[in-house]
């Protein structure tokens, strides 16, 4: 597929995507762009949910995971089943009653406004991070398929990514965001789907005779009990899952904002229910794309696509997809599924960083009306502004985009997931002023455990886990703290 044919696929495809932000975006107004007016229908928020959950980091790096682990991560996404039941029956019914804009507001209420700005810091610096990572491995697969070839630099591509999302979330904001989500969600898994039928055609296999082959049961091994000390250990896997699910979508604006358009919590819980039984099915799907691309590597005696030197089994996909003559429709919808993963995330995460930082920090809900919707939409030039800046910099990073999204995120979740938990399981009052030292102590602590070398921890490999141990420090920090 040429240059000129993938950028007219992107540029049609972000046509669509500007004018549906035209039709939905016509209220521009800051209840629409934080809330959707609570009026977002509740099936719509959960099959888009699904996308903003998966985002270019599933697309891509889940498939390629399978080199190294088989279908292990398939352990976490059923910790993730149950993490999501927690977020149905504790979470929601808790913000819901407090009608909150940002989920952090329930920090202020329960402890005061150190611990509120505290939570809300720890998102920002989550989200940020996450969002840039999600961003940097679809750009990176993008500047390796087409803006290489043409000569424009890895920095314009990020620049010209973030301006799109900019153009299209500007003015609906969440409102937007629930239609568009849809959209990208229907269009990443049409791409998977149409990639694992022609690769099976390929393979002289139906999809039934694939599951059933000695090859995928080489690669499909789902649960590892055999050694507590690997990071693909089920326990590890499975408790890390239900943390990762509460803290990365219940303790998460991104993710609850959307819920919190829904018009009544009944239909919140709705939502939540099928997005976490979908969930499971999706990311199956996802796994047995990338058995199916390492199957058809071996077969062919593919070499996995390097850059720098690295090997990057991140690039597997678009290498199979764009360069391996398997027809103009997989590239296509490669091209299409690609772009929908990306944007999936990323432009729900400038509308929640936006939302956070506005409501958060700049307390816009108090201000006069007239100064609302023009300091909102400063900030959301801002925020995008910042996650050009941040993906450029990852762009030196090494190392797995997974394993360094969720390292990273079990320490900054780490606190939140700390204070969450001592509001809703005790009774007790803090010391609110020291909450933001507590935090980041947690922090300290936790990254010098998972440091500990080998002498000391044998051959014993860290993973999710790290997630509620970091709660659990920031939990016992507050009890220190606790008034008495």
């Amino acid at each position: 597929m040429s240059p000129s044919t993938i950028l007219l696929l992107i540029a049609a495809y972000f046509v669509v995507l500007i004018l549906i932000s035209y039709f939905t975006g016509k209220e521009d107004s800051n209840e629409a762009f934080f809330k959707a007016n609570k009026s977002a229908p509740w099936y719509l928020v959960a099959f888009g949910m699904i996308g903003a959950s998966l985002s270019g980091v599933t697309f891509i790096s889940v498939p390629g995971m399978i080199g190294g682990q088989q279908f292990a991560y398939m352990q976490g996404v059923f910790g993730f089943f149950v993490g999501y039941l927690f977020i149905l029956f504790i979470l929601l019914p808790i913000y819901y009653k407090l009608n909150v804009t940002s989920i952090y507001q329930y920090l202020e209420q329960r402890f005061g406004v150190v611990s509120y700005k505290t939570g809300a810091f720890f998102f920002l610096l989550s989200r940020v991070t996450g969002a840039s990572f999600r961003l940097f491995l679809v750009a990176l697969a993008m500047q390796y398929i087409v803006f290489e070839e043409i000569g424009i630099p890895f920095w314009a591509t990020v620049i010209i990514s973030i301006l799109l999302i900019w153009i299209y979330t500007n003015r609906g904001g969440i409102k937007t965001i629930i239609w568009t989500d849809t959209l990208q969600t229907l269009a990443m898994l049409i791409s998977v789907g149409v990639a694992i039928y022609l690769i099976n055609q390929k393979l002289d296999w139906s999809y039934m005779e694939f599951l059933n082959s000695p090859e995928f049961s080489a690669k499909g091994k789902i649960f590892f009990f055999d050694d507590p000390n690997s990071a693909t250990y089920f326990w590890k896997y499975f408790i890390g899952g239900i943390f990762i699910a509460i803290a990365m979508t219940g303790l998460d604006q991104d993710m609850m904002q959307k819920n919190l358009t829904c018009k009544t919590p009944k239909e919140a819980k709705k939502n939540m229910f099928t997005m976490a039984t979908l969930i499971i099915f999706v990311n199956f799907f996802f796994l047995s794309l990338g058995a199916l691309l390492f199957i058809y590597a071996d077969k062919f005696g593919l070499q996995i696509p390097t850059v720098d030197g690295r090997t990057r089994t991140d690039l597997l996909f678009p290498e199979i997809a764009m360069n391996q003559n398997l027809g103009t429709a997989l590239g296509v919808t490669f091209i299409i599924g690609l772009i929908a993963a990306a944007y999936s995330s990323a432009d729900s995460a400038l509308t929640s960083l936006t939302t956070s930082f506005s409501v958060d920090f700049l307390n816009i809900e108090k201000l006069p009306k007239e100064q609302q919707k023009p300091l909102r939409k400063k900030v959301h030039i801002g925020v995008s502004i910042l996650l050009i800046i941040v993906v450029i910099i990852f762009n030196n990073l090494e190392g797995n985009v997974v394993s360094n999204l969720f390292k990273f995120a079990t320490f900054t979740y780490g606190p939140l997931l700390g204070l969450f938990a001592f509001g809703i399981l005790t009774k007790h009052q803090i010391k609110d002023k020291y909450v933001w030292i507590i935090g980041l102590i947690s922090i300290i602590i936790t990254f010098g455990i998972t440091s500990l070398p080998e002498n000391i921890i044998g051959s014993y490999k860290f993973h999710w886990e790290i997630l509620p141990l970091n709660g659990l420090i920031t939990f016992l920090g507050l009890i220190l703290i606790r008034r008495k």
